[in-house]
């Protein structure tokens, strides 16, 4: 387990299955009973017909980036030993874009459309940080 000593995500009714999951290494996703769409950030209704009707489903965790920011500068003191920081946008082979971290790789060697899968990252006995690695 990693001691995060950077803000955590704060679960809550809308997305507690979701990191609920993710301590089990699981990748879920809210997907929409009635116009089928997969969605993430999970929401109490559908962001396409707002409908209600929702479930949840697992991700294969697999995608490609879609874009990425390289960070050099702490937006939070917390961040300033993590420098530079890669941040993702990975565009899931469910078509949901999940913004997240690469792990394992140089920021300087992130590429648009380079294939990742998701890893997980225990930081609290709460919170397990779905991350993505190169492929």
């Amino acid at each position: 387990m990693t001691t995060a000593n950077f803000p955590l995500p704060i679960p809550n009714l809308d997305n507690q299955v979701f990191w609920d999951n993710c301590r089990e290494h699981r990748l879920v996703l809210r997907r929409c009973n009635d116009c089928q769409e997969s969605f993430h950030p999970p929401k109490p209704t559908c962001p396409l017909c707002s409908s209600e009707n929702l479930e949840w489903v697992a991700s294969e965790g697999k995608g490609k980036v879609y874009t990425y920011t390289i960070t050099r500068q702490p937006v939070n003191p917390a961040f300033r030993e993590r420098l530079p920081w890669g941040i993702v946008d990975v565009e899931l082979t469910e078509g949901v874009h999940m913004i997240s971290n690469l792990v394992d790789l140089d920021p300087e060697q992130i590429e648009i459309g380079m294939d990742v899968e998701v890893v997980f990252e225990r930081v609290s006995e709460e919170i397990t940080l779905p991350k993505f690695r190169a492929v």
